[in-house]
């Protein structure tokens, strides 16, 4: 016999252990491959997952004709006036008049101030102004005839007029019949 042999048959305990070794090894790494290949599948998953959270918060952020609030603000007045419906449009391509164009200038310098820290209160007369991306987050007290309606300009509001938001006629509660009243205006019918 050759001593290899010898050696072999003589301690089976180490040939146990070298195949137990080399078996544990392989099964290690069959379980390295199978746990990497769960993990990719699982990465996918997470990125497909994210693509998707990303796409529902897309989907839920504002758009005005497709753009986003950053790139409306981004935009000059001449792009952004293309965007805006026939009658705004013709409108803002006229120019602005010299009262929209004070309120303009009020409203920068309110949103300057706001970026310092201080929120002001911009009141104005001027119903027929149309809301601009660059008012977005301020408030303004627009006329009602009465009163001024405080108004917090949202994305949602771009494109519309401030008069649509400071209503000019409220509902006509009636109350009880006055001291003064004549037998006929006394009559409220009962409920």
């Amino acid at each position: 016999m050759a001593p290899d042999e010898q050696s072999n048959k003589s301690n089976p305990e180490e040939v146990n252990e070298k195949s137990t070794d080399d078996s544990e090894k392989k099964l290690d790494s069959e379980k390295s491959e199978k746990i990497d290949i769960k993990l990719d599948k699982e990465e996918d998953s997470d990125n497909e997952e994210d693509l998707d959270t990303e796409k529902e918060l897309d989907r839920l952020r504002f758009h005005y004709r497709g753009y986003t609030l950053e790139q409306l603000k981004k935009m000059n007045m001449d792009q952004f006036i293309q965007l805006l419906p026939a009658r705004a449009r013709r409108s803002l391509k006229r120019g602005l008049p010299p009262r929209q164009k004070k309120l303009l200038e009020r409203l920068r310098r309110a949103y300057r101030a706001k970026k310092r820290g201080k929120d002001l209160l911009t009141r104005t007369h001027v119903r027929d102004m149309i809301c601009f991306p660059e008012m977005v987050g301020l408030k303004i007290g627009v006329y009602n005839g009465k009163t001024f309606e405080v108004v917090d300009i949202k994305p949602e509001m771009i494109g519309h007029y401030l008069g649509e938001f400071s209503l000019t006629r409220r509902r006509v509660q009636h109350g009880s019949p006055g001291i003064g009243a004549t037998r006929s205006s006394k009559y409220v019918p009962l409920k």
